[in-house]
């Protein structure tokens, strides 16, 4: 019977909580929760994709070669035309 006594105090001390929360006040939900689950769940299968797609490209940087040389054949004092 002791049991049923501290339940009961209990409840007796937790229903003025409950009853100072606004009845009007709207919170998300289950549905809130379904719906970033599913935007989180999407996002990390975008993720895992990209990472994917990444390892799939063979990008080696090639060296940068000088500038071609100009012709030595002509004179530089004539002036190009």
């Amino acid at each position: 019977m002791g049991g049923v006594n501290a339940s009961q105090a209990l409840n007796h001390h937790l229903v003025p909580l409950a009853q100072e929360l606004n009845q009007d006040k709207v919170t998300p939900g289950l549905l809130g929760f379904v719906i970033f689950a599913c935007i989180a769940g999407g996002l990390w299968w975008l993720m895992r994709n990209m990472g994917k797609q990444m390892s799939k490209i063979n990008f080696s940087e090639e060296p940068q070669r000088p500038p071609a040389a100009p012709d030595h054949d002509s004179d530089p004092s004539e002036p190009r035309l």
